[in-house]
């Protein structure tokens, strides 16, 4: 049977909003310009150090304690209103307690904060018997680097041969094609199927549903 690693963000949750807002409220308390929530899509998904830094305008040049400092104001305000706007998308939870059901192993990659990747599984997925949650950490590069999948594949006594990487951006391609495993691109997350055709994924689905096509190991 086949084992299922999910990225979150625009995977498993909606969560553009909550990012967006908070990104864009510590934006404006410091006098920067704010951004439509629409382009919160391109800035996701490369960390939350990152996202901060692509948000800021070209033009701002801070020393890296004042953006070390930026960086932790924004993610201490996305931690408390993550959960405003933040839901899960139409079917997951239908397919993930079917493959579950099914036997399937469960596990969460993301490159958001751990501290907040945790919470947010434990709110939105109760019922789903994660065998492992993981977030980005110090000493652990992010994705597309695949030392925390293969960490996590290790952990688990999995081959990688095994592991789907199931994500909506070419990131999460990457990921996979870096750790040797199979990638699956979700047409419902931010990015959208062009470019998850575009990155060379190995399967794209339009609805979570489909998941459950890809149990049985080829």
């Amino acid at each position: 049977m086949r084992v299922f690693f999910f990225d979150l963000d625009g995977t498993l949750l909606d969560t553009l909003g909550d990012i967006g807002n908070a990104c864009n409220a510590v934006l404006a308390r410091h006098g920067y310009p704010t951004h439509p929530l629409a382009d919160y899509r391109r800035f996701v998904g490369r960390g939350f150090d990152k996202l901060v830094r692509d948000t800021l305008p070209a033009a701002a040049e801070l020393e890296p304690p004042a953006l070390t400092q930026l960086v932790e104001e924004t993610r201490q305000h996305y931690g408390r209103h993550m959960c405003d706007t933040t839901r899960p998308y139409e079917g997951i939870i239908p397919a993930l307690e079917t493959l579950a059901a099914k036997g399937c192993p469960l596990a969460v990659l993301s490159n958001k904060p751990e501290e907040h990747t945790v919470d947010l599984v434990q709110r939105y997925f109760p019922s789903i018997p994660f065998v492992l949650v993981r977030g980005g950490r110090k000493n652990v590069p992010l994705k597309p680097q695949p030392q925390a999948l293969l960490d996590m594949a290790e952990t688990m006594h999995t081959s990688v041969a095994r592991v789907l990487y199931v994500g909506d951006s070419d990131v999460d391609v990457q990921t996979a094609r870096n750790a040797g495993t199979t990638s699956v691109g979700v047409a419902w997350g931010f990015r959208g199927p062009a470019e998850l055709r575009a990155a060379g994924a190995d399967h794209i689905i339009d609805a979570p549903a489909q998941l459950i096509e890809l149990t049985v190991e080829i």
